[in-house]
């Protein structure tokens, strides 16, 4: 599915980017309940409740912050995990894995997979997989290490994911110039995670693996971002392997566009991301 946006909402999802690095608000108010689980697999994280639910009984959505596999901006997951919270009905929880390059592959993905683990562990009916950029490759890799070890596999999101280490896709060069990475940004923030782990291999890079038998899968890209057909290549994939995976390309819009909400009234764009994610998440969910 392709959605358009105009010229205005490009100028103003440019203005909001640039509004990020002055920070974010604090999350409203009705996002401080909080569901009837601790935190999951004994990692630092963050729940946030802007939902109807007091607890996880229709479930939970696992968040995988982005940030080159070696940042993170706990105010900024915490606002994004009430606008998913909001959209989804569900809680959040936004697990704090270690970080590279202190903490290299394959620690952040054994970390993802304990939470996913724990949450089902303390009770949650399901949890969906949301991830974007590293958090997105993250997401996807955490899908190929369950299914190898026989486990329930969750439906998962993935916007603007890594899904080839290699750097192969062609619109790394195509969209040079014209998203808020590179391909030099990519080249230091892989090996950085990789620390010498082949960037050819999954699942560390999810691009190479086996993609037959995964769940239903939302992958979501710009069409501007140098990581397009990364998401392409990506969806392209497992469709051909016969797993039901949807691709969601918003035209003109740059890496990580829906981070645009978090710095004030979300835009046609965001709007629409946040529809379709909640329909995704609870398609099967009635």
């Amino acid at each position: 599915m392709h959605i358009r946006a105009t010229a205005e909402e490009l100028a103003a999802v440019k203005a909001r980017f640039d509004l990020l690095t002055a920070g974010v608000p604090d999350p409203p108010a009705d996002s401080d309940q909080a569901p009837a689980l601790p935190g999951a697999g004994g990692l630092p994280g963050q729940w946030v409740n802007a939902s109807e639910q007091s607890g996880t009984d229709a479930g939970v959505v696992l968040y995988v912050h982005g940030g080159g596999f070696a940042h993170t901006e706990p105010r900024a997951e915490r606002l994004l995990g009430y606008h998913l919270s909001k959209a989804t009905g569900r809680p959040v929880f936004a697990v704090d894995y270690r970080l590279a390059p202190v903490h290299p592959y394959p620690a952040a993905l054994h970390d993802v997979l304990a939470a996913h683990d724990d949450l089902l562990a303390r009770g949650a009916a399901e949890v969906v997989l949301f991830g974007e950029s590293a958090g997105g490759t993250l997401v996807l890799s955490a899908l190929l290490e369950l299914k190898a070890e026989g486990k329930p596999l969750p439906r998962a999101v993935a916007v603007s994911p890594v899904t080839d280490l290699t750097l192969s896709s062609r619109s790394l060069k195509a969209n040079d110039g014209q998203d808020l990475i590179n391909r030099a940004v990519l080249e230091r923030v892989c090996a950085q995670y990789l620390a010498g782990a082949r960037p050819d291999q999954a699942p560390q890079s999810p691009l190479h693996g086996d993609l037959a038998g995964l769940p239903d899968l939302l992958l979501v890209a710009g069409s501007r971002e140098v990581l397009a057909d990364d998401a392409r290549r990506f969806a392209g994939a497992a469709k051909d392997a016969g797993t039901h995976a949807v691709l969601d390309v918003y035209e003109g819009m740059p890496h990580v566009f829906h981070l645009a909400m978090l710095t004030g009234t979300p835009l046609t764009t965001t709007t629409t991301f946040l529809r379709r994610l909640a329909d995704f998440t609870n398609e099967r969910s009635a």
